[in-house]
This record gives C-alpha cells, sequence and structure tokens, in this order.
C-alpha cells in the first residue's frame, strides 16, 4: 500500500514508518502536523497519485487538541473512498462516532489506539481491513462504549449473544475470527451474524451489510 502518515512526533513516525516498510508498504509523505496533512493529500490527489491510506493521529499541531481527527474527516468529504486511520492515545467514543458519522460514512475508517501498534501483525490487519472498506475499532474502545451503554433502538431487538458478536464485528473480526474468540462452530456465527443483519433491517444482497451493522452499533450504544 501506499501510505500517507502523519504525526507530529518524529520518533512516532519512525517507528511505524519501520514497521509499514519492513511489511512491504510503501510511505509516500510524511506529515508533522494536520494541515500539512490535508495538502498533501490534496496535492498527490491532483496529481492522479492519491495514497490508498492515510494514518494520522488525533491530536496534532497547529491547535494540539483534535486537529488530526478533524482533517481526517475534512480529507473523507472530499475523497469518500479514502481509507483513514485515526491514531489515538485515548480511548474515548465520541471520537470514533464523529470519525463513522462524518461524511463519506461508509466504511474504510479506522480508529486505534496508538499502544496498540506495536501488536505488528494485528495493526497490519487492521490496515488491510480498513483498505478493502472495512471498518476497525479498538477492542479497548468497544468495549468502553459496551460498558458504558445499554443497547438502545434496534440494538434492543438483538440477544446479548447477538450484541457480543456485533461488537467484535466492530473490531474488524471475520466470522472464523469470532469463532475462534467465541468458541463457537462457524455455522452457528453465521447463523448469529445474519440474525444481526435481519434484526437491524438489512436486506439479503444489501451492500456494506457489515459496516452498516457496526455503524448502527456506534449509533445506538
Amino acid at each position: 500500500m501506499r501510505i500517507v502518515l502523519a504525526d507530529d512526533s518524529m520518533l512516532i513516525r519512525a517507528g511505524i514508518r519501520e514497521i509499514l516498510t519492513s511489511n512491504a508498504h510503501d510511505v509516500i509523505h510524511e506529515c508533522e502536523d494536520a494541515d500539512e496533512l490535508v495538502a498533501a493529500v490534496d496535492t498527490l490527489a491532483h496529481a492522479g497519485t492519491a495514497p490508498d491510506i492515510v494514518i494520522t493521529d488525533v491530536r496534532m499541531p497547529p491547535g494540539n487538541t483534535d486537529d488530526g481527527l478533524r482533517a481526517a474527516i475534512d480529507l473523507r468529504s472530499r475523497y469518500r473512498d479514502l481509507p483513514v486511520v485515526v491514531l489515538s492515545a485515548y480511548v474515548t467514543g465520541p471520537y470514533v462516532r464523529e470519525l463513522l458519522n462524518g461524511p463519506g460514512a461508509d466504511g474504510a475508517v479506522g480508529y486505534l489506539l496508538k499502544e496498540k501498534v506495536g501488536r505488528v501483525a494485528d495493526f497490519l490487519r487492521a490496515l488491510e481491513t480498513v483498505s478493502r472498506g472495512g471498518v476497525v475499532i479498538d477492542p479497548e474502545v468497544v468495549r468502553h462504549v459496551t460498558r458504558a451503554h445499554s443497547p438502545q433502538g434496534p440494538l434492543a431487538r438483538l440477544t446479548a449473544r447477538e450484541r457480543e458478536v456485533l461488537a467484535l464485528m466492530a473490531e474488524g473480526s471475520s466470522n472464523a475470527e469470532i469463532a475462534s474468540k467465541l468458541f463457537l462452530s462457524g455455522a452457528a456465527v453465521s447463523k448469529h451474524v445474519a440474525n444481526v443483519f435481519a434484526k437491524l433491517g438489512m436486506a439479503p444482497g444489501e451492500d456494506n451489510r457489515r459496516v452498516k451493522a457496526v455503524l448502527t452499533w456506534f449509533e445506538y450504544n
């Protein structure tokens, strides 16, 4: 993948770059602040060489608040098919909701805790999932949101097991991975997933049902 990487810490950028390049990915541009990130992607896109994915920190100059997140949302509004992964030091639901519900909110987004980047296999798998149009939310964030809220709206129709399956879907887990984590058969997981789709009003054959289910999970949790 051709990647634009944004973080104001040179050491963090160097570490992530090493992980990416040693796994056959190409970091085509590095940015130190949010304004530079937006400008870099604009320049690449206008030249017909848009990146395959953008990785950005939440907290960046010039404001040193949530500038990186704002830049990600801005870029998603301009380039709706641009996959974006946001890295954060904070376990927070509101940031995730803004990212998922912002312009172009139809998948290809990820929200990961920076401390987990060192789990290289999981990090790379998350990038691949997002690059293919999926949604990946850090498991710790998913657990935080699940603990903090009771299911509402359409989520109230789901059984406890179905909500558990949907939470794992929010983490980017495949059916096989869900089966392994919950000690279920593949057939049982497929049935639970089908029930989730049906109870959330998603017809068979509807595009991006998995992504839409995850977006519904965050909207009503």
